[in-house]
């Protein structure tokens, strides 16, 4: 870490986490890690929360077979401009990660990252989540490869997007209800085959992370609204009762007088408007 990179107890993201497993990875299949040291680091990767956390993980390894350590990003990549144009890098770029393997153990790709034109994933006793929703796309159109063997592998996809089931499922399946949902003009094909023995290849559409917490401020919104308008609705009846009292109250007082006047025309009853002369007055 730089003496102006942001302090080590900031939060780290997913995008974060997965440069570090992406490194990790490379690790293994060079022989720098074997598989026990791999998955401990692995877990502590995903389990980690600030930079700090994540920059031991990687200090004694290099990069992509450069002799220097690699660092963690400490800055974030702008966001999107959210059309299915900017997602769909297209050209060379052949993805992020393009494979993944969990024996009895497990495996993530979620956050940024770009989604390989092809995506090969085993899960042997483990499981497996491939989440599409805040990736880019190498091509239009993708494939995920997914073997589940006794375990399962999730695709996760966002709205929009196109997905297409071709697997083959022995004692086992693959989940096709996303099938046959009309693709929004521009977005990707997601083609989901492979084999299941065994075990299990789901497919859901979710909403991105920011649209479900954006939802879930505006329904906050609605609900403090709601509650305020109730508020004011219970205080402006509590106030008309008062009122309404009040009137019945200065209501009766006034018959009162009235009735009074009406039974005691001199006032005989009334209070005096001077006392009476005492004796010891003098």
């Amino acid at each position: 870490m730089t003496d102006d990179a942001p302090a080590p107890d900031l939060r780290a993201s997913d995008a974060d986490r997965e440069r570090v497993a992406e490194v990790l990875r490379d690790a293994l299949a060079e022989g720098r890690l074997d598989m026990e040291e791999f998955q401990e680091r692995l877990d502590a990767t995903y389990q980690a929360r600030t930079y700090g956390e994540l920059v031991p993980i990687t200090r004694d390894l290099p990069a992509s077979g450069a002799t220097v350590a690699p660092a963690v990003s400490m800055t974030k990549d702008p966001a999107a401009g959210g059309g299915w144009a900017d997602r769909i890098v297209g050209g060379d770029d052949s993805g992020t990660s393009t494979w993944a393997v969990a024996v009895m153990s497990g495996f993530q790709r979620k956050g940024r990252w770009t989604a390989p034109r092809r995506f090969n994933c085993l899960a042997f006793w483990g499981g497996g989540e491939i989440d599409l929703r805040e990736a880019n796309f190498a091509d239009r159109e993708i494939v995920v490869n997914a073997v589940a063997i006794m375990g399962g592998i999730d695709v996760i996809v966002p709205p929009g997007v196109e997905v297409v089931v071709r697997g083959v499922g022995i004692m086992g399946g693959f989940d096709h209800r996303e099938e046959g949902v009309p693709a929004e003009p521009g977005a990707p094909r997601v083609i989901v085959t492979g084999l299941a023995f065994w075990g299990g290849v789901g497919v859901q559409r979710k909403l991105p992370h920011a649209e479900r917490e954006r939802l879930r401020e505006e329904r906050r919104r609605e609900k403090q609204a709601l509650k305020e308008a109730r508020r004011r609705e219970h205080l402006e009846h509590a106030e008309e009762q008062r009122r309404e009292a009040l009137d019945s109250a200065e209501r009766h007082r006034q018959e009162l007088e009235e009735s009074r006047r009406l039974h005691d025309p001199l006032n005989l009853h009334g209070p005096h408007r001077q006392h009476e002369r005492r004796p010891e007055d003098g």
